[in-house]
């Protein structure tokens, strides 16, 4: 075993991922995580089928993320075919859905968690639990809080591996902004990514509310004049309008709210039946209520809904009012979900405050990784596969400073016990 410590804060898909490459390494590795227990988000993310990565060719890959040209040498390091190649190492087969993404064959996050988990035991990883991270001592220490009391720990490295500020119940919480800012660390702040958006809907349509809008696709014009589309499924809410649909076109969807206060999102409800059939279709013929004739056209009755809920009832006759109606119809979207009900977060440690190797540049030997990096990017496994590259990224750019002998240690001892009360900030 190296003599060398690296201490990782968060447990999550980054947090363990760095830990798996630095203690294959033979370096002795601390695990600090702040809840009771490992990868919550992680698990949480696998409930209804662990989507780990995509199998879509790399340059269209790594197309989807907006800081593609910064991600582009991790996600290469750790691309989809390796990923896989690690699940089978720890016993987990995959398998290639109809969409492209990829999952485990048991399409849950536990069984792959707890063979990970185990792998990095018998390597010697050490796991603390219930210590959650404080900033730093005038001396660059690390503070825990804990039961007992503060803990001081001085390692040799510390990869930060924290997470965004969704889903603050499963750990986190997005508080690490407050301690980098104070330290002159560059951020952007952090917003939902992959979020619902609020749309205010007629009493008419609260019957509809958790149904699915399905077979429609989708599209908005960014600032910069740019059209982004998706086809997928969305699910109507109290609030507005959530779902892949929507999630895909969160970042432009987002930037127009933030520029405007609203943003106008288009929805074709009929993608595969032109406007000119749609016409011909919708053009009433013998004595057939408007009901027959829509659902004859492909509305079922959601869609059908929609269009009542746009147009006034003396337009619902009108055959190239509906199919205009049906081609484009538009949504006006007033805002967005709270980060903490959000998938993801943009916005996090710029780039510029990091060095290539994801250390910051005036705080040493502690590396950013993960949901904390400023990177955005849709559902689909790209998510999960930058963390976990860009943790890898880390762990192997502290490994290069081990052989190196480029970490200093600042502290003879790897822990000290406080005996002050436990102070948080």
């Amino acid at each position: 075993m190296n003599s060398k410590r690296v201490v990782i804060i968060g447990a999550g898909p980054a947090g363990l991922m760095a830990a798996d490459v630095l203690s294959a390494q033979g370096i002795s590795v601390d695990v600090y995580e702040a809840k009771p227990s490992v990868g919550r988000k992680f698990l949480m993310a696998g409930k209804g089928g662990l989507n780990i990565t995509h199998s879509e060719p790399s340059s269209d890959f790594i197309r989807r993320y907006d800081q593609s040209d910064w991600l582009k040498p991790m996600l290469e390091e750790f691309d989809a075919q390796k990923i896989r190649a690690w699940m089978e190492s720890l016993g987990v087969s995959s398998f290639i859905g109809t969409s492209g993404r990829i999952f485990p064959t048991e399409m849950k996050a536990a069984p792959l968690l707890r063979r990970w988990l185990s792998d990095l035991k018998k390597r010697g990883v050490k796991v603390h639990c219930n210590h959650y991270w404080e900033g730093f001592t005038p001396e660059g220490n690390l503070r825990f809080a804990t039961a007992e009391g503060e803990k001081i720990i001085a390692p040799d490295a510390t990869i930060l591996a924290l997470g965004g500020a969704s889903w603050p119940r499963l750990g986190s919480d997005g508080a690490w902004v407050s301690i980098l800012s104070a330290m002159d660390v560059a951020i952007n702040p952090l917003l939902p990514s992959n979020c619902g958006f609020k749309v205010t809907w007629s009493n008419y349509m609260h019957p509809y509310f958790g149904k699915p809008l399905k077979n429609v696709s989708a599209w908005v014009k960014s600032n910069d004049g740019e059209i982004h589309k998706n086809s997928s499924e969305a699910v109507l809410t109290t609030y507005g309008i959530e779902g892949g649909l929507i999630y895909a076109l969160s970042r432009p969807l987002r930037e127009e709210i933030l520029s405007f206060g609203t943003a106008n999102l288009y929805i074709d409800l009929l993608p595969n039946v032109s406007e000119a059939k749609l016409l011909s279709l919708l053009t009433q013929t013998g004595k057939q209520s408007i009901n027959n004739i829509w659902r004859k056209a492909g509305l079922d009755d959601l869609k059908a809904t929609l269009i009542r809920e746009l147009l006034p009832k003396e337009s619902w006759s009108n055959a190239s009012c509906v199919a205009a109606s049906i081609k484009k119809y538009p949504l006006k979207l007033t805002g967005m979900q709270p980060i903490e009900e959000a998938i993801s977060t943009a916005g996090g440690v710029k780039r510029e405050a990091l060095t290539e190797d994801l250390m910051i540049r005036n705080v040493p030997n502690v590396f950013c990784t993960g949901e904390m990096l400023d990177w955005d990017a849709p559902t689909g496994g790209y998510l999960l596969t930058a963390s976990f590259a860009s943790g890898r990224f880390a762990a192997n750019a502290i490994l290069k400073s081990v052989l190196n002998d480029g970490i200093h240690p600042r502290h003879n001892d790897f822990e000290t016990q406080q005996t002050h009360p436990k102070h948080v900030d």
